[in-house]
């Protein structure tokens, strides 16, 4: 079973599947077909983790999330962030882009280390159906047009993006064709050559010398650095299973942990003021000691010693049924807007998401991993993937797994009802919600409610994947990003 943020992405991963490919091969194949189908959301220049269960194996989350850039570098020389607000229609947010926003990015680094590790297919057959999509072209649809919708400012930001999503100036449309030719080049040369033209050969230097040029800090010698890394995953226990996520110097798997294991001390399944509740104490806790201290391993064993309970973007889950389950999110931030010619790559705007930096910008050292709100989540029961899931969405990620996982356990609701159930989000003192959600109590106790007219993509977009104790797959594409999910017959 797989679910993805596009219904072409999770057709990409199903067909590998149904090659014979097991579930680490089903989630790159999607992941390099999601750069043609979500191109605002992730791309070769973007960043993620990947949450690897196997049989008779130890869980394994594979790091290669963007770092912080400037080994080398000159600070006076950085240009200044550029403000874009982008409107979800009940809530606006603003994001920082352009070349000062670019970190050192780690997609290839990572697809080539999961495939030989972790892969039954060479990289290169999951390369080609990718290429053909980026070459060919990919029809909008209409969560993707709504994309380019409200990112539309950043997409005209430079004529290089806007030569690929606005072409002729005008920004591309529902029913319009999104082609890429060079990203069909990189992909086939990452098939053939691994990654390393990306980091020290022709295609990182280009990329390097245009950043420098548009005024960014990334450098030889960050690309040169960067490689994926092995993580422990967080493990908390809940209902009877054990909860695996990301760990630290991401933030959002630590927290996600955090609320599991405040709500397992409750004997009823929690209602929406007590899961507001919980996102108010998590939220507390996200303090600025917690967020300097994520890249500190003395400080994380102190924060889990002290809870002794504790055991834009695209998410992609897989399930197989051998045992294996790959819960991966990637995300290119909102876009930096900054596509380098002859490349075929776009570039993330970590620097400049405030849900990344929320104590000030260019703050972080060379070389530091992003404390990111992505959180690849895995439910196992006796031993065995259960539920398998993640999200897109910055802050929102963490309440949007939160509430799809009681869904599941608490409340019995399959993958898919549990996706598509309606959502709350607090942050800032204010209750977000969407329609279906029932607000009088939390008015009667006093919160400020933010209420949305529909499902919203603000809201995340999680994608989840479940396997029944008889051995039956369910699952769940979120319908606030588009997304599909496919059950997959042996071919």
């Amino acid at each position: 079973m797989i679910a993805a943020g596009h219904p072409t992405t999770a057709a990409a991963g199903a067909d590998v599947l149904r090659a014979g490919g097991n579930a680490v091969d089903g989630a790159i194949g999607a992941i390099l077909a999601s750069f043609a189908c979500e191109p605002l959301l992730t791309a070769l220049g973007a960043g993620g983790y990947m949450l690897i269960v196997a049989p008779e194996r130890e869980p394994v989350l594979l790091d290669f999330f963007v770092e912080a850039p400037g080994r080398g570098a000159d600070p006076k020389t950085r240009a200044e962030l550029v403000p874009i607000s982008v409107s979800f229609g009940d809530a606006i947010q603003v994001f920082n882009i352009g070349a000062a926003s670019v970190g050192a990015y780690g997609l290839p680094a990572g697809l080539c280390q999961a495939s030989t590790r972790f892969g039954r297919m060479p990289l290169r057959e999951l390369v080609a159906p990718a290429a053909a999509l980026a070459r060919q072209g990919v029809v909008l649809n209409a969560q993707q047009a709504y994309v380019f919708q409200i990112l539309g400012d950043i997409v005209i930001s430079t004529p290089e993006s806007a030569a690929l999503f606005a072409p002729a100036g005008k920004l591309l449309g529902l029913g319009d064709v999104v082609r890429q030719p060079e990203l069909a080049d990189a992909l086939e040369r990452l098939g053939d050559e691994g990654a390393a033209p990306f980091y020290t050969g022709d295609v990182g230097a280009a990329i390097v010398a245009w950043v420098r040029e548009h005024g960014g800090t990334l450098t030889s010698e960050d690309l040169a650095a960067y490689a994926a890394i092995d993580r422990e995953p967080v493990r908390v226990t809940y209902r009877g299973r054990q909860v695996l996520t990301n760990p630290p110097p991401s933030a959002g798997g630590i927290l996600i942990a955090r609320a599991l294991a405040l709500l397992e001390a409750d004997a009823a399944p929690p209602n929406h003021e007590r899961v507001v509740e919980v996102m108010e104490t998590i939220q507390r806790e996200r303090t600025p000691e917690f967020l300097e201290g994520l890249d500190d391993p003395e400080f994380v064993r102190r924060f889990l010693a002290e809870r002794p309970q504790l055991g834009s973007t695209t998410h992609i889950a897989v399930i197989d049924s051998a045992g294996w389950a790959c819960s991966v999110t990637c995300s290119n931030g909102s876009c930096s807007g900054v596509v380098v010619p002859g490349t075929g790559v776009h570039l993330n705007n970590m620097l400049g998401e405030q849900d990344l930096n929320p104590l000030g910008f260019h703050r972080h050292p060379p070389g530091r991993r992003l404390p990111s709100m992505m959180a690849p989540t895995v439910v196992m029961r006796e031993h065995a993937p259960e539920l398998v899931l993640g999200s897109a969405g910055s802050n929102r990620i963490r309440s949007a797994i939160l509430q799809t996982i009681i869904r599941v356990i608490d409340d019995g609701l399959r993958a898919g009802d549990a996706v598509r159930a309606p959502r709350v989000h607090f942050e800032d003192g204010v209750v977000y919600a969407e329609p279906g959600i029932e607000t009088g109590a939390l008015e009667a106790a006093g919160r400020a409610i933010a209420r949305f007219r529909d499902l919203n993509l603000f809201f995340g977009g999680v994608q989840a994947v479940e396997r029944d104790s008889g051995g039956d797959f369910w699952g769940g594409g979120d319908p606030r990003r588009g997304g599909a999910a496919l059950v997959v017959e042996p071919g």
